[in-house]
């Protein structure tokens, strides 16, 4: 948000009656205390640990690892060679 600095400011005084007036405003709005979410919709949205998964599909491509490519002996991620710390080990700069 862009700030206005030539703009004239605001004094203590001047913000606290613009708030007070702005919370009783908001105290006669019924509405101002819910909220327009549906339960189930929410509730659907999450994923339990241990749920049944069999009839999800992912949608992501898996390559097999690159001939420039190393795997972690430590956290058995594949990273780049770039990433590789110990050769002997074959651990990542990650982990090392």
């Amino acid at each position: 948000m862009a700030t206005d600095y030539d703009a004239p400011r605001k004094n203590e005084e001047d913000s606290s009656e613009e708030s007070i007036e702005e919370l009783k405003a908001r105290r006669h709005d019924k509405n101002s205390g819910k909220v327009d979410e549906d339960e189930a919709e929410a509730a659907e949205s999450f994923e339990l640990p241990g749920a049944d998964l069999s009839h999800e599909e992912l949608a992501v491509e898996v390559k097999p690892k690159q001939e420039d490519e190393f795997t972690c002996m430590s956290c058995f991620l594949v990273h780049h060679r770039s990433a590789l710390a110990d050769a002997k080990k074959m651990i990542c700069n990650d982990c090392a």
